[in-house]
């Protein structure tokens, strides 16, 4: 119905109204109110329902039928004037907020200064001759920004109420919450209209939020808070802060038993964790609502493993409950515990982890921040929907009201970052962009870090920790790694990368840069001197010097490896790289080399490129100076021939970056055989090596048959394919990629997920001619697609050997290759079905 009302310019086919008077008539003959009635009024609250949970980013409007005849009926119903008039008051505030469009903040604040006229802290201090007066000045208040009365028919706010729901699905919120969770596919929100029940009706009476496991950790007990008094949005809004759900045992017991045994049955049923809503009405506890939790990437994991040792599912069910971009939130650093840290104020701890980062105050402030790259904490009173894309923007969130399922916490842990909220000692003024909390200031702009895991603010940067991944994690990790074809690679530069990229599950290197290596201090010289070198002989003997720079690199990082390849690319970038280009820093490197400036200027200008990406680089240097590739093949085998003396098992893959011809190939793949034969006669030691190529340019592609004839590995660079493919510079096309995606014009960047379409259609392609000439060829991909999710399914679709991206994003990988294999069993399953 959604779809179909914004098809047809915001209107309903004529039968809808029909069945919407029908289902009115339905509801008020179950309930024996109706809505309208002076005697006995029918009060519905007006809820969204889309097929993916998107909490809070829609719209709700609760009470509605209150007009100031029913509120007569509703006194008389409930013999509670004071409860009436503070329904009425909430209906006119959403309704004019969600419905009219008129800012919450000028509701909020007539009732602020009602109560500080009064000295009062809670909207529950609040009078019947108080709520009177407030609904009076909102009833002013509408008519002064809309310039009509508050609509007074009920089937009139019912129908208005329908449409902002419906409104409220392409809202900026909800359109940048789909996009920020990658939600595509739906056609719009359900609209439902459901009988109130209500929570503020007095001392027995109360609202709730319950998961039936804890979001933050994933232990199995019930997590939740509740409020005496009150209606459902004064929890998830945080306009209060709510007591734990466990003490509701001592105030409503026979309520919060019934909420144990519920809870239960739902995760039974709809076998994940639940997040439900709950309000009592004078004693009797109902249920309005049940969803999916969110939850964090540790509580995911827990709960997932949980549940399947429980039985309640598979471990293939475990494996494709987690979303593997939620492995990479498990990658939450926390404070040093040896850092010195001042303290200035505590909250709940809402979404676990620590960040550091400039304190703002407004969403867009954030978000125009860290778009100029820098390190954000967003600060609030309470966060709103309408904040969602600071919140996307920033490290972490930080709040002064709310509890632990409050509209910060419950998106913040969705998004996996570190959240404290109810920070109440914090003093907040987010017009001047300040807050105090213990005697000290903190202004917009000035560092702050917060520790979602305790709860505790601090001044300053405080340095953080890397995190460890739990026992669940491990097990998760073996279920996956038992079903997945792909193998999982990384890349790594350094021993140090290498080594945690072992400890992540890394099955080898596929992409070692070597060139990273020649740009400390030491050995830039040697570089620039190769460089500014005459002969061939010159060229070498500088070269001989980096040789054994090379081989000590090489060597901390098989053993790193040991028994694992390791993917080394030989020189890749262009030459001019390696020079300097400040006029201070050229006078003082003729000065250190002993050459005029003049040489310099001259090297500079012979090496100066107008497109360098696709100039002088790669296997082209191979070919013009083949002493650089001969030195580097001669570090690698030296290297792994003094590993086998240690007894480490060293197993390079020699790799040629750039091939775009097969004779490039072969001149080159019969150079390094050359000098690695030399290499291993020196040690009288023969080492298990390969040759191979990246596949970075299109004509690669297309000739992957000839080349396949000598190599023994191919490696797409999906990176520079990419920019070949599109003929878009990497380093350019942010100017107007991001407007492309908003656009429609491209579904994805490029750069972070492979386009299956046209780079997708040639990977193919190369694989298929490849394996037609041989068929054990191994075949793989390097660049930083290998830790993207969608991408990671599209290498195992076409039948790829292995992945590789870097360290952090090993896990992901391996998740993702997993899920790919058990997707794959499903379509086939169904398709058989």
């Amino acid at each position: 119905m959604c779809d179909l009302y914004y098809k047809s310019n915001r209107q309903y086919p004529k039968e809808v109204h029909e069945q919407v008077e029908q289902k009115l008539r339905d509801l008020e003959v179950k309930s024996g109110k109706r809505l309208g009635s002076k005697e006995n009024p029918l009060l519905v609250s007006v809820r969204s329902g889309a097929a993916a949970s998107m909490p809070g980013m829609m719209d709700t409007i609760l009470n509605l039928g209150l007009n100031d005849d029913t509120l007569k009926g509703l006194v008389k119903q409930t013999n509670n004037e004071r409860f009436a008039l503070d329904c009425y008051r909430r209906f006119i505030q959403m309704f004019g907020n969600v419905v009219l469009k008129i800012s919450h903040d000028k509701f909020e604040n007539i009732i602020e200064q009602s109560k500080r006229l009064k000295g009062m802290k809670l909207d529950t201090e609040l009078n019947v001759d108080d709520l009177k007066k407030i609904t009076d000045r909102y009833k002013i208040l509408v008519k002064s920004e809309t310039g009509r009365y508050f609509p007074e028919d009920p089937k009139t706010q019912l129908r208005m109420a329908i449409d902002a729901v419906f409104d409220s699905w392409n809202n900026d919120r909800a359109a940048a919450y789909r996009r920020i969770h990658d939600i595509k596919g739906l056609a719009g929100t359900a609209v439902n209209v459901q009988e109130m029940v209500f929570g503020n009706i007095g001392e027995d009476s109360g609202t709730g939020v319950a998961f039936t496991r804890n979001p933050a950790t994933g232990d199995k007990k019930i997590f939740g808070e509740f409020l005496i008094n009150a209606q459902g949005e004064d929890v998830v809004a945080g306009i209060r802060t709510p007591e734990p759900i466990e003490k509701m045992e001592a105030v409503m017991p026979k309520a919060y038993e019934q909420i144990l045994g519920i809870k239960d049955r739902l995760e039974r049923h709809y076998k994940d964790m639940q997040d439900i809503e709950f309000t009592i009405e004078k004693g009797r506890l109902f249920i309005l609502q049940t969803r999916n939790g969110k939850r964090t990437a540790n509580a995911a994991v827990k709960a997932a493993v949980d549940m399947a040792k429980e039985g309640l599912i598979t471990e293939e069910e475990a494996i494709l409950r987690i979303e593997p971009s939620q492995v990479d939130m498990l990658l939450h650093k926390s404070v040093d515990p040896n850092a010195k840290s001042t303290v200035i104020a505590r909250g709940l701890a809402a979404s676990p982890g620590a960040a550091s980062g400039e304190a703002y105050f407004s969403a867009a402030k954030a978000k125009g921040m860290a778009e100029e790259g820098r390190s954000v904490i967003l600060v609030r009173n309470e966060t709103s929907p309408e904040d969602i894309e600071g919140m996307h923007s920033a490290q972490g969130i930080l709040t002064a009201r709310g509890g632990v399922t409050s509209h910060a916490a419950v998106v913040s842990r969705g998004m996996g970052k570190p959240c404290i909220v109810g920070a109440e000692s914090l003093a907040i003024d987010e017009n001047s962009g300040s807050f105090s909390a213990d005697g000290m200031t903190v202004r917009e702009g000035e560092m702050i870090t917060i520790d979602g895991t305790s709860g505790a603010v601090m001044l300053g940067e405080i340095p953080l920790t890397e995190p460890e991944f739990g026992e669940e994690f491990g097990t998760l990790m073996k279920w996956a790694d038992s079903v997945r074809m792909l193998k999982v690679r990384a890349n790594a530069d350094t021993p140090e990368d290498a080594g945690r990229a072992r400890e992540l599950g890394a099955e080898g290197i596929g992409l070692c840069r070597t060139e990273h290596m020649f740009f400390e201090q030491g050995r830039i010289r040697a570089m620039r001197e190769m460089m500014l070198a005459d002969t061939t002989r010159g060229r070498k003997k500088a070269l001989e010097k980096l040789l054994p720079m090379q081989k000590s690199d090489f060597k901390g990082i098989f053993r790193a490896m040991n028994g694992f390849p390791v993917n080394i690319r030989l020189l890749d970038p262009p030459l001019h790289e390696f020079l300097p280009k400040e006029k201070e820093e050229i006078s003082k490197l003729a000065y250190d080399m002993e050459v005029s400036e003049e040489k310099i200027n001259e090297l500079l200008e012979t090496t100066r490129e107008f497109n360098p990406m696709l100039g002088f680089r790669g296997c082209r240097l191979g070919v013009v100076y083949p002493e650089i590739f001969e030195m580097q093949v001669m570090a690698i085998i030296e290297a792994a021939c003094e590993c086998a003396d240690e007894g480490v098992t060293a197993i390079p893959e020699i790799m040629i970056p750039l091939t775009g011809t097969a004779k490039e190939f072969e001149l080159l793949h019969g150079n390094i055989n050359k000098a690695a034969e030399e290499a291993m006669g020196l040690y009288s030691k023969k080492i298990n090596y390969s040759i191979g190529t990246m596949i970075e340019v299109p004509r690669a592609c297309l000739v992957a048959d000839k080349l396949a004839e000598n190599a023994k590995f191919l490696s797409f660079g999906t990176n520079d394919l990419t920019q070949m493919t599109f003929g878009y510079s990497r380093d350019d096309s942010g100017r107007f990629l991001k407007a492309y995606v908003e656009k429609g014009v491209l579904e994805k960047d490029p750069f972070v997920a492979i386009d299956t379409e046209g780079v997708g259609y040639l990977m193919k392609l190369a694989v298929v001619k490849a394996r037609n000439t041989n068929m054990h060829i191994k075949i793989g991909v390097c660049g930083e697609h290998g830790g993207d999710p969608d991408s990671v399914e599209f290498c195992h679709k076409i039948g790829l050997d292995y992945v590789s991206c870097s360290p952090y994003r090993v896990p992901i990988a391996r998740l993702a290759a997993a899920q790919a294999v058990l997707k794959e069993q499903k379509i086939r399953e169904s398709s058989t079905a």
